[in-house]
């Protein structure tokens, strides 16, 4: 068992240039306006995607000063996700110009009854795919021992190359020795792992140096063999995770910290949904923002709830993202 670590309390911490500091691959994504298969759709709207961009909008748009490292190529699609970055309030210090690789986008398919679209994803040697550990914030550019109060990670970015791979642990170190808490999303992408046992010892290893650790279900039972909520939180928990919350869709979440309560939180009730995209990742600001807010995890943890329930209500990825005066209107 890993060595247990104390959990952080991002208000004890000294001040530092960013509240939360988030690091992946973002993409453009071409949504279709009509239903029907991708390859007879005409027609396609142009929005940002990737859930760590999504899971930064999120939190910008809560106020939490949020930062980004990324590397983006010299493209109209880099272009682009730029001026997404700023739009959206997001700090771009550590997002680095590419002149020789791609940005990835993706196609998604419009699903009008609440079923998961069709995606298909163009991001093979992309400018993010050779991110590594020289796109870490420097030392002379911190405040603090690490760049931000807070590290949110998926297992989307470590699954994109070795040297991607390397950045992350590298981060997670970082942020560990400096006293920042870290949260972290499985978000499960199997297709870019050379095999299930290889996805889920690097993302158990991930997991055990987090804080808060936030599987779904389904993820949970893939990566530990477990089969119920308890189970699964009791798994992180023993390999040094302070608390887990997991996903369970329509039925809300289970949460559970180490030493302290345990219980599941209702989902919230959604007339008709849209678009399942982006839902776990808009239950990841809830956490986050509510733990930040000093909410208890039961709290947060009900936040994420309303939030994801809010996301499946609009198209896109992030466009059901709440601002503090939409959460607070929501109940969150």
């Amino acid at each position: 068992m890993p060595d247990e670590h104390p959990p952080a309390d991002p208000a004890t911490l000294p001040a530092a240039a960013l509240d939360v500091l988030t690091v992946g691959e973002p993409m453009a994504l071409f949504m279709a306006l009509q239903l029907g298969e991708l390859h007879a759709v005409a027609d396609f709207r142009r929005v940002a995607a990737g859930a760590e961009l999504n899971v930064a909008t999120g939190l910008a748009r809560l106020g939490l000063r949020t930062g980004y490292i990324t590397r983006l190529g010299n493209d109209s699609f880099g272009r682009f996700l730029r001026g997404v970055l700023a739009h959206e309030g997001i700090d771009a210090r550590y997002v680095a110009a590419d002149a020789v690789h791609p940005t990835g986008f993706m196609l998604k398919t419009r699903a009008d009854d609440g079923s998961d679209p069709q995606i298909e994803y163009f991001r093979q040697g992309s400018a993010a795919s050779h991110l590594s550990v020289a796109d870490a914030p420097p030392a002379e550019s911190r405040i603090t021992a690490f760049a931000a109060r807070h590290l949110h990670l998926t297992g989307i970015t470590p699954a994109l190359s070795p040297t991607a791979r390397e950045l992350v642990f590298h981060l997670a170190q970082q942020a560990r020795a400096a006293g920042a808490s870290i949260s972290f999303d499985p978000n499960l992408r199997p297709r870019l792992w050379p095999s299930p046992l290889a996805m889920a010892e690097c993302l158990n290893a991930l997991a055990a140096c987090s804080d808060t650790v936030m599987p779904g279900l389904a993820e949970g039972r893939q990566l530990t063999g477990r089969q119920t909520p308890e189970d699964i939180a009791a798994f992180y928990l023993d390999q040094g995770a302070q608390q887990v919350v997991v996903k369970l869709g329509p039925e809300g979440a289970y949460f559970a910290q180490r030493g302290g309560a345990s219980g599941i939180v209702p989902g919230r009730p959604v007339e008709r949904v849209v678009d399942t995209v982006g839902a776990g990742d808009g239950f990841a600001v809830g956490v986050i923002s509510g733990l930040f807010d000093g909410l208890t995890l039961a709290q947060a943890t009900a936040r994420g709830n309303a939030i994801g329930a809010r996301v499946v209500q609009f198209p896109g990825d992030a466009q059901g993202l709440p601002t503090r005066e939409e959460l607070a209107a929501a109940g969150g």
